[in-house]
Parts: C-alpha cells; sequence; structure tokens
C-alpha cells in the first residue's frame, strides 16, 4: 500500500496543474472581465502568483483610467516580487509612485522599489554596483519619507549594505598589501579610512600605510626614498597618537627605526 501511495502522489499533483491550467485558460479566453478580475485576486491569495500576474497583465489596459487600475497595478508589482524577479518588480514599484503618487499604497511602494534593490545586492566579493544602488534608493526613500515608520528598517538595511561594501574594500586593500603591491596598498587604504572612517579595521589599516610606505621606499630608486620614508614617518606619529595601545605598535617602531636609518643613509650619500 505504501509504494502504491507513492505512485498516486505524482498523479495527484499532476491533476490538480492540468486543472489550473486548463482553469486559467478558459479564463484567459473568456471575455469577462469581472471573472478575470475576481480570478485574479483568488490566485493571488491563494499565492499562485503565475497565474495572477498573468490575468493582472492583462487587465492593466482593460481598466487603465478606472478606480480598479491602481490596485491591479499594485498586485502586479507584487507577483514579480513573490516570483522573486526583484529587478522586474523594482521597476513595476518604482512606476507604480510615478502614476500614483497620491496613493496610499505610493509610500509602501517607494520601500519596496528600494527593497528590491537590497534584495538583488551580491555577496561581498562580486560586483557591488548593486550595493551602491540600493543604497541610493534607501536614501532617496528616506529623504522622501523622512516621518515614515519604514526609516528605521531602512536604516538598518543600509548598514547592512555598507557593511558589505566595508568588507569588499577591506578586502581588496589587504589583497594589495599581501601581495606584495605597496604602490596600490597604500590608496587602497587611505579611502578605506575615508569612506569608513568609524570601522573596526582603521587600526590596521593604519598600520598597513606604513609599512607599505617603508617596503615600498626600501624597494624604490633612490629618488623617490626620501619621500616615500618620510610618508612613513609621519603615518607612524599618527598611528601612535591614535592607538598607543596597538598591538601593531612594537612592529611600528621598529618601521619607523629603520625609516630614521635608511633616510640617514640617503643623505650620506648625496
Amino acid at each position: 500500500m505504501r509504494g502504491q501511495s507513492y505512485i498516486y502522489f505524482p498523479l495527484i499533483l499532476i491533476s490538480i496543474v492540468f486543472f489550473s491550467c486548463s482553469e486559467l485558460n478558459k479564463v484567459m479566453k473568456s471575455s469577462d472581465y469581472e471573472l478575470k478580475y475576481t480570478k485574479a485576486l483568488e490566485y493571488y491569495d491563494k499565492t499562485n502568483y503565475t497565474s495572477a500576474q498573468t490575468l493582472f497583465e492583462e487587465l492593466i489596459p482593460v481598466f487603465k483610467g478606472t478606480d480598479r487600475a491602481e490596485l491591479v497595478y499594485y498586485y502586479y508589482a507584487y507577483c514579480s516580487y513573490y516570483l522573486t524577479d526583484y529587478a522586474l518588480a523594482g521597476f513595476h514599484f518604482r512606476t507604480f509612485v510615478r502614476t500614483y503618487h497620491t496613493s496610499k499604497h505610493a509610500e509602501e511602494c517607494a520601500f519596496m522599489n528600494a527593497y528590491c534593490y537590497y534584495l538583488s545586492s551580491p555577496k561581498y566579493s562580486l560586483d557591488q554596483t548593486d550595493t551602491k544602488n540600493a543604497i541610493q534608493e534607501m536614501q532617496n526613500f528616506l529623504n522622501e519619507y523622512p516621518e515614515s515608520n519604514r526609516v528605521d528598517s531602512c536604516n538598518t538595511l543600509v548598514d547592512k549594505l555598507r557593511a558589505k561594501l566595508e568588507r569588499k574594500a577591506y578586502e581588496i586593500a589587504k589583497s594589495y598589501f599581501y601581495r606584495n603591491d605597496w604602490k596600490a596598498a597604500t590608496p587602497a587604504c587611505e579611502n578605506f579610512m575615508k569612506d569608513f572612517a568609524e570601522s573596526r579595521h582603521t587600526e590596521e589599516m593604519r598600520f598597513m600605510i606604513i609599512k607599505s610606505y617603508y617596503l615600498l621606499a626600501k624597494n624604490s630608486v633612490e629618488s623617490k626614498k626620501p619621500d616615500r620614508l618620510e610618508k612613513a614617518m609621519t603615518n607612524y606619529l599618527k598611528f601612535v597618537d591614535l592607538h598607543p595601545n596597538s598591538p601593531f605598535l612594537a612592529e611600528a617602531e621598529i618601521i619607523y627605526r629603520d625609516c630614521e636609518l635608511l633616510k640617514n643613509e640617503h643623505h650620506k650619500q648625496k
């Protein structure tokens, strides 16, 4: 009997799918738009978003200029969202806001547009263009609806997006440093501190700048050594003021003393 149940289940599932498709086809062929509207809402409520989307799409031009146009497009946008097509859903939410800017759903759809950008943001190791766009869209929402009860949610999402950008920048700076590309490491670390001044990694970045300038100087032609040694030493003095108890301090002091020796040797050679 148990074996038979495994056979019956897919048959039942196939029957349900066939019936649903058959029913949708009948509705699609009908000229009764009231029926189509009712069935679209019914499909939506039953989370059959593919069928609901098909009907809502047909109804958009039919109900254009009527009281139902707004609601049809509202549900249509959400169908794309629930079908996880976030790029398309975001487009429809933006269109809704532009078309129905006085609607009671306008604020919600403006937020959903930004949220779709958030959901489209990839993991930190990939290109972060979508992450930056998501932050901008979130900021646009905050500017437009500063009193919204979604402000806290927006700020939380922005923090998560910025954390992703921060990690990306951190990994890039480290990769330059550990590949011995000190010329690229110094601006990468400096840009990191400019963009993420409150990061827990700023101390490490400052140390990496000192060491990068130092190693770059040691491997430079004589004419470029003084400037790079001076930059290493200047950054060391800032580092001591800002991080007097840093675990990197001992190595930083060794680098500073060696910079002084190298600088003196350079002057003697002139």
